[in-house]
Protein backbone atom coordinates (compact mmCIF):
# COMPACT_ATOMS: atom_id res chain seq x y z
CA UNK A 1 0.00 0.00 0.00
CA UNK A 2 1.37 3.56 -0.82
CA UNK A 3 1.90 5.85 1.59
CA UNK A 4 1.42 9.35 1.11
CA UNK A 5 2.94 12.13 3.32
CA UNK A 6 1.77 16.57 3.96
CA UNK A 7 3.85 18.29 5.03
CA UNK A 8 3.26 21.78 6.33
CA UNK A 9 6.54 24.18 6.59
CA UNK A 10 7.17 27.42 8.18
CA UNK A 11 9.51 29.43 6.77
CA UNK A 12 10.90 32.61 8.68
CA UNK A 13 10.77 36.36 6.98
CA UNK A 14 13.39 36.70 4.56
CA UNK A 15 14.71 33.17 4.18
CA UNK A 16 12.14 32.05 1.18
CA UNK A 17 14.81 32.52 -1.05
CA UNK A 18 17.28 30.68 0.76
CA UNK A 19 14.91 27.90 2.18
CA UNK A 20 13.87 27.62 -2.05
CA UNK A 21 17.67 27.04 -2.93
CA UNK A 22 18.26 24.18 -0.27
CA UNK A 23 14.84 22.27 -0.70
CA UNK A 24 15.42 22.24 -4.40
CA UNK A 25 18.18 20.61 -4.50
CA UNK A 26 16.75 17.94 -1.62
CA UNK A 27 13.77 17.66 -4.18
CA UNK A 28 15.95 16.94 -6.67
CA UNK A 29 18.07 13.97 -4.70
CA UNK A 30 14.90 12.47 -3.31
CA UNK A 31 13.79 12.17 -6.84
CA UNK A 32 16.84 10.66 -8.64
CA UNK A 33 18.10 8.77 -5.61
CA UNK A 34 14.70 6.93 -3.44
CA UNK A 35 13.72 4.00 -5.92
CA UNK A 36 10.55 4.07 -3.29
CA UNK A 37 9.15 7.87 -3.57
CA UNK A 38 7.11 8.38 -6.74
CA UNK A 39 6.55 12.13 -5.90
CA UNK A 40 8.43 14.54 -3.89
CA UNK A 41 7.19 18.40 -4.55
CA UNK A 42 6.86 21.20 -3.19
CA UNK A 43 4.40 24.27 -3.14
CA UNK A 44 4.30 27.79 -1.90
CA UNK A 45 0.87 29.25 -0.49
CA UNK A 46 -1.21 31.22 -2.63
CA UNK A 47 -2.10 33.09 0.50
CA UNK A 48 1.09 33.09 3.00
CA UNK A 49 4.44 33.45 1.10
CA UNK A 50 6.15 31.87 4.15
CA UNK A 51 3.72 28.73 4.04
CA UNK A 52 5.19 25.54 1.96
CA UNK A 53 3.70 22.38 1.33
CA UNK A 54 5.47 19.08 0.12
CA UNK A 55 3.52 16.29 -1.15
CA UNK A 56 4.91 13.55 -0.96
CA UNK A 57 4.45 9.49 -1.83
CA UNK A 58 6.64 6.25 -1.23
CA UNK A 59 5.57 2.96 -2.31
CA UNK A 60 5.50 1.51 1.22
CA UNK A 61 5.91 2.18 4.85
CA UNK A 62 9.86 0.74 4.07
CA UNK A 63 10.37 3.30 1.94
CA UNK A 64 8.89 6.19 3.81
CA UNK A 65 11.21 5.50 6.52
CA UNK A 66 14.21 5.28 4.12
CA UNK A 67 13.54 8.64 3.12
CA UNK A 68 14.55 10.28 6.28
CA UNK A 69 17.77 8.08 6.95
CA UNK A 70 19.27 9.19 3.65
CA UNK A 71 22.54 11.19 3.72
CA UNK A 72 20.98 14.17 1.33
CA UNK A 73 17.99 14.54 3.12
CA UNK A 74 20.08 14.07 6.87
CA UNK A 75 22.51 16.88 5.20
CA UNK A 76 20.19 19.03 3.48
CA UNK A 77 17.68 18.79 6.17
CA UNK A 78 20.06 20.28 8.65
CA UNK A 79 20.53 22.72 6.52
CA UNK A 80 16.78 23.74 6.41
CA UNK A 81 16.66 23.71 10.29
CA UNK A 82 18.55 27.40 10.24
CA UNK A 83 15.46 28.69 7.83
CA UNK A 84 12.24 27.41 9.89
CA UNK A 85 9.44 29.25 11.71
CA UNK A 86 8.70 26.43 13.40
CA UNK A 87 7.99 22.78 13.82
CA UNK A 88 6.90 20.45 10.22
CA UNK A 89 3.30 19.66 10.51
CA UNK A 90 3.39 15.77 9.15
CA UNK A 91 0.25 14.11 7.81
CA UNK A 92 0.45 10.40 7.11
CA UNK A 93 -2.34 9.05 4.55
CA UNK A 94 -2.16 5.72 3.49
CA UNK A 95 -3.61 4.77 -0.45
CA UNK A 96 -6.80 3.60 -1.08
Amino acid sequence: MAIGVIARLSVQEGKNEEFEVLFTQLQEAVNANEDGCNFYAIHQSRTDSQSYTVLEQYADEEAAAAHGKTEHYRRIGAQLGACMAGEAEIELLDSI
